[in-house]
């Protein structure tokens, strides 16, 4: 009897420890630490899974141990849960079309039910260009394409240019990134669209070093981009938590979501990202779902 529910607080103070001190797990053997991060917000459901437990093996103690994961959650999370801020100058909107889409125009019409001021695309193949231009059409008159990523606008790009975001080891020919200043009726913005490399779980854990050296050109560009104001609009195939991404992270922010976008038959991550310097991404949320493996992510932008 004297060790009775002892098993529940032990593993209410390990979920407690996880969720505090995350940063902490050495990223080593697999990448351990990223991999939590990635799926972090899910810890949130040992709340009532031990509950239960502690009510039926001693509540006097495992109850209030409970109450441990629960609050380092609600630090975490807590404002994820809170209704967005409905203020707005801009809507941007982040999608992941996917190289198989087949219903290019379709997939543009549910992008546009939100009415976005400005559209990133990723894995948009030259072939399937004329399809997305055609249901754009005349409301968005500013595109800028490069390699497999875009951007449409209501408002004109003054300025455009690849980024050079591509890991050592990949071919010349990978180009997943581009840079433009957008002439807002706001003032001008610097609007990056990035896709960066893909991350793979296998034998050895989580392979993410393509993808964290393509991070560390992205943050170095967000240094030298003289512009004031930025919105990056990305599949960075990582969450905001993910150590990985902390070139970028660190350098903008966005609002407090959940707002899973992949995959899209059943969300477990938000690895679309929409964040922003020197203007407030407000709200963010995702969409419906297309003909992508992503969903897409929309978000309300204040200057």
């Amino acid at each position: 009897m004297r060790w009775r529910g002892f098993g529940v607080v032990a593993a209410a103070v390990l979920v407690t420890i996880v969720l505090a001190g995350h940063r902490l797990i050495p990223d080593m053997g697999g990448n351990p630490g990223s991999v939590i991060e990635t799926f972090l917000p899910w810890l949130g459901l040992s709340v009532p899974m031990l509950a239960p437990l502690g009510w039926w093996r001693r509540p006097r103690v495992a109850l209030p141990a409970v109450l441990l994961p629960l609050i380092a959650w609600l630090v975490l999370f807590g404002p994820a849960l809170l209704p967005g801020d409905e203020r707005q100058d801009l809507v941007a909107v982040q999608h992941n079309a996917s190289d198989e889409n087949r219903d290019p125009a379709g997939t543009v019409r549910e992008l546009l039910r939100v009415s976005p001021d400005l559209v990133a695309l990723s894995e948009v193949l030259p072939e399937a260009l004329p399809a997305y231009d055609a249901a754009f059409g005349a409301a968005y008159p500013h595109r800028v394409v490069h390699g497999t990523v875009a951007l449409w606008s209501r408002y004109p790009i003054a300025e455009e240019a690849a980024l050079d975001i591509r890991p050592r080891a990949f071919a010349t020919d990978w180009n997943r990134g581009l840079r433009a200043a957008v002439r807002t009726p706001y003032g001008d913005i610097a609007v990056y669209v990035a896709h960066l490399p893909s991350v793979r779980m296998g034998v050895t854990g989580f392979a993410t070093a393509p993808r964290n050296e393509s991070a560390a050109r992205l943050g170095a560009a967000l240094d030298a981009e003289p512009l004031g104001r930025v919105l990056l609009l990305g599949d960075l195939n990582g969450t905001v938590d993910d150590r990985g991404l902390k070139p970028v992270t660190t350098r903008l922010g966005t609002a407090p979501a959940f707002a899973f976008s992949w995959p899209a038959r059943a969300p477990v991550a938000r690895i679309d990202q929409i964040l922003g310097r020197g203007l407030t991404v407000t709200s963010l949320w995702s969409l419906p779902r297309t003909g992508s493996d992503h969903l897409p992510v929309a978000a309300r932008i204040t200057f």
